[in-house]
This record gives C-alpha cells, sequence and structure tokens, in this order.
C-alpha cells in the first residue's frame, strides 16, 4: 500500500499542518482569528457552531482522510470482508499518515484534536469501509477512560505507545450476561498485596485478537454496585491472558471481534486506572459520549456510501424506456436518504461540538447514535432495493453495506438502550 502524502508528522508534531494554514489548532476554537487583535471582534464562543464553518486545518484533514479511503480502503475492502481478514496493514498505514490517534493529548505525543476534528476523518473511513472504521476506532474509544482517568504514569506509557509504536488496544467491557446492563458484570479484581488478582471472561470485543493492551471493568467490591467498579489496564501478553475464537458476524466482517479469558491474571497494582478503586463506572461510560459521535459518523459515512452507489446505478439503470432516476418513486427513495443523512450528520456535529466545549453532551450523543445507526439501517435497505435482484447479490458493494450498517444499531449503546438514555436525560428535574 501506498500513503497519500502525510499532512501530519504521527510522532508527535503538527507542523507540517500549521506551516500550511494559519488555523488554530483545535477544533474547540473554531472560527476564532489567529491574529489576537482580530480575535476581540471574534462571535461567542455559542455563535460558531451556528456558523456551520471548518477551519482549513479541518477541511484538509477530511480531504487526507477521503483520499485516504479512496485509494487505499474502497479497493481492498470486499476482499476484508470476505475474506474475514483484519487490516493490519492499512491501519498502520493510516497510523502513518495521521489519521488514528487524533484525540490524544500533545503531552503524550498526539495531536489533541477535538470530537469535531475526529467525526470528519471517521466519517470518510466510514465511506470507504465501515469494517475498517470500526477496526481501526477501537483504540479511540479504548483510549478515553485513559484520558480521562488515568495517572500521569499510566498515560505516558499507554498512550504514548498508542501514538509512538501504533499500538493497538482493546476495551473490555461486555461479558455473556452483561451486555447493556453493564452492572451485571462478573468480572472481579481482588488486591493481594502489590497486586490485583483478576478473573473473569470479556466478549464481543473489538480488535482483541491485535491488542496490545486492554482496558479492564471490575469489581473491586461487588457490594458498592456500580461505585464498586473500577478499571484497569492489562497487558495482553500476561500470563493467564487468553482469547476465544475469531466472531463469524453478520457484517463488518474484517474487525477482529473475539471473547477475552482472563484467569487469575496479576495486575500490578500501578495499572489501577487513576490509583484509586470505584472510578471504572464512572470513567467506563464517560468514554461513550466521546466515542458515540464517531459511531454516528461511521453509520452517517456508510449510508453516505451506499446512497451515492444507488443514485449513481439509478442514473445507468433504464426501465420502460428510462433511467429509473426518473421514476418518481425512486427519486422520492433517494431524496429520503439524502434528507436523513444530512440530518444525521447534523446531529453528529452538535453532540461533538459540545463535546469540545467541555459541556455535557451525554443526551447529544445518545440523539446522534441512535438517529445515525437506525438511519444507515434504514438508507442501505433502501439502497438494496434501489438495485433491485442486483442488489441481493454480492456483486454490488450495497450488500456489504447494509449488513455493515446493522452492529450500527448494536454496539456502544444499542437503539433501545440509547431510547432509554434520551428519556432518562428529558425527565430529569
Amino acid at each position: 500500500m501506498r500513503a497519500p502524502s502525510p499532512l501530519i508528522d504521527n510522532a508527535g508534531s503538527r507542523a507540517s499542518l500549521a506551516s500550511l494554514s494559519p488555523a488554530l489548532r483545535s477544533s474547540r476554537y473554531l472560527a476564532v482569528p489567529p491574529n489576537a487583535d482580530d480575535a476581540k471582534t471574534a462571535p461567542p464562543v455559542a455563535h460558531l457552531m451556528v456558523d456551520f464553518a471548518l477551519s482549513e486545518e479541518q477541511e484538509m484533514l477530511r480531504d487526507l482522510a477521503h483520499e485516504f479511503a479512496e485509494s487505499e480502503l474502497r479497493p481492498n475492502a470486499e476482499h476484508w470482508d470476505n475474506a474475514s481478514e483484519y487490516p493490519r496493514e492499512a491501519i498502520r498505514l493510516a497510523h502513518e499518515t495521521g489519521l488514528t490517534n487524533l484525540h490524544i493529548p500533545e503531552a503524550y505525543g498526539g495531536m489533541e484534536f477535538g470530537v469535531l476534528t475526529e467525526v470528519l476523518v471517521q466519517e470518510e473511513l466510514a465511506w470507504g469501509d465501515p469494517g475498517f472504521a470500526t477496526a481501526a476506532y477501537a483504540n479511540g474509544l479504548t483510549a478515553a477512560p485513559i484520558i480521562t482517568g488515568g495517572t500521569e504514569e499510566q498515560k505516558q506509557k499507554y498512550l504514548g505507545a498508542l501514538v509512538k509504536e501504533g499500538a493497538i488496544c482493546s476495551y473490555c467491557v461486555t461479558e455473556p450476561a452483561a451486555g447493556s446492563d453493564v452492572q451485571g458484570i462478573k468480572t472481579n479484581a481482588v488486591l493481594q498485596g502489590d497486586h490485583y488478582l483478576l478473573n473473569g471472561t470479556k466478549m464481543f470485543i473489538t480488535g482483541a485478537g491485535y491488542a496490545d493492551w486492554f482496558f479492564v471493568l471490575a469489581y473491586t467490591d461487588k457490594e458498592a454496585g456500580y461505585k464498586g467498579m473500577s478499571g484497569f489496564i492489562v497487558e495482553s501478553d500476561w500470563e493467564g491472558v487468553s482469547l476465544g475464537k475469531k466472531e463469524s458476524t453478520m457484517g463488518q466482517r474484517c474487525s477482529d471481534t473475539r471473547t477475552v479469558n482472563f484467569d487469575n491474571v496479576k495486575v500490578p497494582i500501578e495499572n489501577l486506572v487513576g490509583g484509586k478503586e470505584g472510578n471504572g463506572w464512572f470513567n467506563a461510560m464517560a468514554a461513550f459520549d466521546l466515542s458515540r459521535p464517531c459511531v454516528a459518523a461511521h453509520a452517517v459515512g456508510n449510508a453516505r456510501a451506499a446512497y451515492e452507489h444507488a443514485l449513481a446505478y439509478s442514473k445507468e439503470r433504464e426501465t420502460f424506456g428510462q433511467s429509473i432516476l426518473n421514476h418518481q418513486m425512486i427519486l422520492s427513495k433517494l431524496a429520503d436518504m439524502k434528507t436523513d443523512i444530512e440530518a444525521a450528520r447534523l446531529l453528529t456535529y452538535r453532540a461533538a461540538w459540545l463535546a469540545d466545549q467541555g459541556e455535557k453532551n451525554t443526551e447529544a450523543a445518545a440523539h446522534a447514535k441512535r438517529f445515525a445507526a437506525d438511519m444507515a439501517t434504514n438508507a442501505t435497505i433502501e439502497a438494496v432495493q434501489i438495485f433491485g435482484g442486483f442488489g441481493y447479490t454480492e456483486e454490488y458493494p450495497v450488500a456489504r453495506l447494509m449488513r455493515a450498517a446493522k452492529v450500527m444499531q448494536i454496539y456502544e449503546g444499542s437503539s433501545e438502550i440509547l431510547r432509554l438514555i434520551i428519556g432518562r436525560e428529558i425527565t430529569r428535574d
């Protein structure tokens, strides 16, 4: 594979982008003039999202991601899916190009971009191949609890490895009897001198077969309920860590999904996230507020790809002596798909923007992820319908995109659970 010309040095430098554009480095300062005097007349922060303006830097990153998706992902997506092949080389190339780990703080070698910038990139990667986007974004969810709650030593060691070494990590929360009901987990960790003894089983873990380390949620005090949960950083090659078989999934088959077993794993006390017990639940759940806008962006990118394929096909396919695009029913389907994609993108941008402002975005993230996931499922089904019998075959990509969309209604908060979250938020006193 050949990378596009990198605009970013992922070893920790953003100077190359800065030299191309005077735009400021973070989406949190979107549209604020770089000149200090001009900044005095800049619009208030609350006005920025209404401008719908992206910085030059964000536009360049989005274009770079699109170029990468077009040249490296689309030509390989069908093969990866058919062969259930993990795209390790492509993920490494994305890392070298500067399209992964965008959220890692500069203090640990990263670029410290905001969630909105991450969303722009993730939509393009999912447009190229939603399975790749899921596989490559595993670091995003897993690193979040370390960024928000880890000790300085943990951040230097484990976040630094993501940036400098291209390491991969996986988020271990879901269990055979605990998916949406996170408090139902059975995994536990018992303090024994200078280490914890960790036991339990996690399942449906994205990237598990290639992970260098895991974020693991476990009970340290079962009687305390969710306040008795703690997070641990567990390296994949430690004694007692074992993997199950790669799951055979309906879609996104290139994303390596497995069970991870922890059998009397000795976890050093310094790998207790944050250095104290009882913070696991809060760190694990806070991570979703940052990751759900990115998963929503995956859904938008997937739906957009399906829409574009359907639009192109409808111009070429003729029935009753004319292009099917001229049939009112087909045009109506395409119009509805485009409207829903645009609406989902705006919800996604808002959820990301709120996070970048340091505002609580739990409800906004739930809106974005729920709507975008349902939208992607519906849009890809309609794309298959527009292709007719061909859509039901693997000869065209819309069947693969439809299979890929379904899991978006399930992982990182099912559509049903997200409705409950929204309900909880709107009924708070």
